[in-house]
């Protein structure tokens, strides 16, 4: 049983551009794939696509890599837990390694890049930072 979903989604796709694969599979779920949206419109990610079907469903997240073959995600830390969640209020919401990096936050208007969020004027739970 995973008790952090999105943790282990960040970790996969990872991963899997540490070993230089095409795409990256996890589990399908609605969060997954608005999370998997929102990094594909920051352009850390391509194309995610919907896998099988029934119990078998699966979200295929193409990976993009800089011109040099390094992936375009480097590194992820996550910040809210099951054990201790974290808010940001629109004001509260900095760049991410001087611009470099982006903070993906869960807002009523669904999941947003930070400065999506900052320019919408809503906060919400932070779910992890990229760069």
């Amino acid at each position: 049983m995973i008790t952090n979903p999105i943790g282990d989604m960040m970790n996969r796709i990872k991963v899997a551009g540490e070993m230089r694969k095409e795409t990256a599979t996890v589990p399908l779920s609605r969060l997954r794939l608005s999370v998997a949206e929102a990094l594909a419109r920051a352009g850390f990610v391509g194309q995610a696509t919907k896998r099988g079907k029934k119990v078998t469903r699966s979200l295929e997240v193409g990976l993009l890599y800089e011109e040099d073959g390094t992936p375009k995600i480097a590194g992820v830390r996550p910040l809210s837990r099951p054990a201790r969640r974290m808010y940001y209020r629109a004001g509260d919401i900095r760049p991410v390694r001087h611009g470099y990096g982006a903070l993906f936050l869960s807002t009523p208007q669904g999941i947003m890049t930070g400065s999506e969020a900052r320019k919408a004027k809503v906060g919400g739970e932070a779910l992890f930072e990229v760069w």
